[in-house]
């Protein structure tokens, strides 16, 4: 009985310190997600905002409202070049997305249940090629695209896109952790070959890591900018961010601010739908690569 009293008046001061803990965690979180919405709700409502009360008012509060009439400004600018973009994005960050994930599952899947001579090897460099910044590949790419002759293309900016080292490691990562060597040994057995095996076996099981992969890809692809200005001088060809920065390099040339502010606002909306429509899956593959 000595020993419980003589331990009781510690629990006060742990509590405590549990509780200031959680506190700070919480203010911390809390400054990064208003760090993480103040601009966006600022993009909101300067995009509703009427021609010429840009910069009047309150900046984080509506006046003005003409979001109607600046979404119509921004389609029909410049013969609609704006539409022209924005299926330009779509097109490079859908199919770019859609072939990384594809290579980057059988590539995983390869790293993960078939033992060869340098297996370790590539997994170190794929490992290595992650640390990279990505803006440090555009001028070798460029290089190498205007070595084969492909530049001011479509397949100067899809055929980089269609390569994601990050997704490589999480697809063996998932792959190791969630397709059972038993399973494939069974459908071995079975006389299924190796392509029958991965499509019908183990693709779907790593669907959770497939779609985070996919959002990842399909939302650095959406937001490039250097790699396609490197590559693209045709504005017919160029995605969103192009041309957005053109016209906010234009503003002298008499473009209104408003146009580039309205125009990342509808750029927005996409990559929007697709973290909310996929956010399950996309949560449950990143627990997954982190704690395997």
């Amino acid at each position: 009985m000595s020993v419980i009293s003589a331990d009781r008046p510690t629990r006060p001061a742990r509590r405590g310190t549990d509780i200031a803990s959680k506190v700070v965690v919480n203010g911390m979180l809390g400054l990064m997600a208003l760090y993480t919405l103040i601009p966006l709700w600022w993009l909101f409502v300067s995009a509703t905002k009427g021609s010429g009360y840009l910069y009047t008012g309150t900046p984080l509060w509506f006046s003005h409202f003409d979001l109607v009439t600046n979404i119509e400004d921004v389609f029909s600018f410049e013969g609609g070049i704006f539409s022209t973009w924005l299926a330009n994005s779509a097109l490079y960050s859908f199919v770019g997305a859609t072939v990384g994930t594809l290579l980057s599952a059988m590539a995983g899947y390869a790293l993960s249940k078939f033992s060869f001579r340098g297996r370790e090897s590539v997994f170190n460099v794929v490992l290595a090629s992650v640390l990279i910044p990505a803006p440090m590949f555009a001028l070798p790419l460029f290089l190498l695209m205007a070595k084969l002759d492909i530049t001011n293309s479509y397949w100067s900016v899809l055929l980089p896109s269609c390569v994601s080292p990050f997704g490589v490691y999480l697809c063996r990562i998932f792959a190791a952790a969630s397709v059972p060597d038993e399973l494939l040994e069974a459908a071995r057995l079975d006389g299924a070959g190796e392509q029958r095996t991965f499509f019908r076996i183990a693709l779907p099981l790593m669907s959770p890591a497939l779609v985070t992969v996919f959002l990842f890809q399909f939302v650095g692809i959406w937001n490039n900018y250097l790699l396609p200005s490197l590559m693209l001088n045709t504005p017919s060809l160029q995605p969103v961010t192009v041309g957005l920065v053109q016209w906010r390099a234009q503003f002298a040339s008499g473009v209104p601010p408003l146009l580039p502010i309205t125009g990342a606002f509808l750029s927005l909306i996409p990559l929007l739908v697709a973290f909310i429509s996929l956010q399950r899956y996309w949560r449950k593959g990143l627990t997954a690569g982190a704690v395997k």
